[in-house]
């Protein structure tokens, strides 16, 4: 794991504080495209260019969005290898990687220089790209979901909205509650260097999942009758428990499938058309287990477990 200080790579370990919890950096480009031009960025088919990882579940809301929306032919995309080593996320040829045929970059970090020769942080994905302009429009994952479902949709499918403003407060507000105990928990508790550490991120962890899934005891999404960013932010952190965080991050108090609700809510959303293809389990399971390796020094990869995704979800009842 390393990052950039004044556009030099270094490969320094993970930001932990000095009671032994995991920082998680903040993202630096945060510039919007519009869909009415009002910003330097305007929607364009063809224009913007996605670099992601499957393994990484920030990215993976922005390829299911992109699938969903139907922006595959809008904006083109960019595969790293699931191992990251010191020099980080590297394209490579491997089953399941996209070359970076648009600006020949070996390693992502080489996009983030491109972008700012001086940049300092993280060289981390997704990365939404402007052909036009060289540089990167923004690599918040939050921020690029919202963008695919609303700037796009003259570009897309405006029949899928994951955010009508009657539920846009709902929305936000979700993702904020979702976030910290459970999208960062899951990495909290994992790359903790103490007890005290862990345990503080963990507890939350389950006492969210907890919530949320009586939550899902009486209505069918996250924010209602209605699937929402809410849901696929959620979405990508649970396809991932049970084969990674339930071992490999100790997340082991219970196994989603242990929760009725969240295993329904996660099964029905899995089974929707599309999704299943953007859950590459072979990049996912290999990137913890192998890139992490002060977290499992054998770097060797789990068989199971054998999780049934395609199985009733129930949900239809609600």
């Amino acid at each position: 794991m390393g990052q950039l200080v004044d556009g030099k790579w270094t490969t320094d370990q993970r930001r932990i504080s000095e009671k032994g919890e995991y920082i998680r950096s903040e993202t630096r480009f945060r510039d919007w495209i519009s869909a009415d031009g009002s910003t330097d960025f305007p929607a364009e088919s063809g224009r913007y260019h996605l670099y992601v990882s499957w393994a990484c579940p920030w990215a993976h809301r922005t390829l299911v969005l992109r699938k969903l929306k139907h922006l595959e032919e809008v904006i083109t995309l960019s595969v790293v290898d699931y191992f990251m080593q010191e020099d980080g996320w590297e394209f490579t040829e491997n089953a399941g990687c996209i070359p970076d045929m648009l600006n020949g970059a070996r390693y992502i970090r080489e996009i983030y220089t491109k972008a700012d020769p001086n940049y300092t942080g993280r060289a981390s994905v997704p990365v939404l790209w402007d052909k036009e302009k060289q540089t990167i429009v923004n690599n918040e994952s939050r921020e690029i979901i919202r963008m695919f479902d609303v700037e796009f949709d003259a570009l897309g499918d405006a029949s899928v909205n994951f955010c009508p403003e009657h539920l846009k407060e709902a929305v936000e507000q979700t993702i904020d509650q979702i976030y910290m105990p459970i999208n960062n928990g899951v990495y909290r508790a994992g790359f903790s260097r103490s007890q005290q550490a862990y345990e503080e991120a963990v507890i939350p962890l389950f006492e969210a999942l907890d919530y949320w899934d009586e939550v899902l005891s009486r209505q069918r999404y996250l924010c209602g009758d209605q699937i929402t960013e809410a849901d696929w932010c959620l979405f990508t952190t649970l396809i991932r428990f049970d084969m990674v965080y339930y071992s490999h991050f100790k997340c082991n108090q219970r196994h989603i499938y242990e929760y009725p609700h969240l295993w329904g809510h996660l099964k029905e959303l899995y089974q929707i058309p599309g999704v299943s293809e953007t859950c590459q389990f072979d990049h996912i399971k290999g990137h913890y287990y192998k890139s992490h390796e002060s977290v499992n020094p054998s770097r060797i990869i789990p068989v199971g477990p054998m999780l049934q995704f395609d199985a009733p979800h129930g949900r239809e009842l609600f």
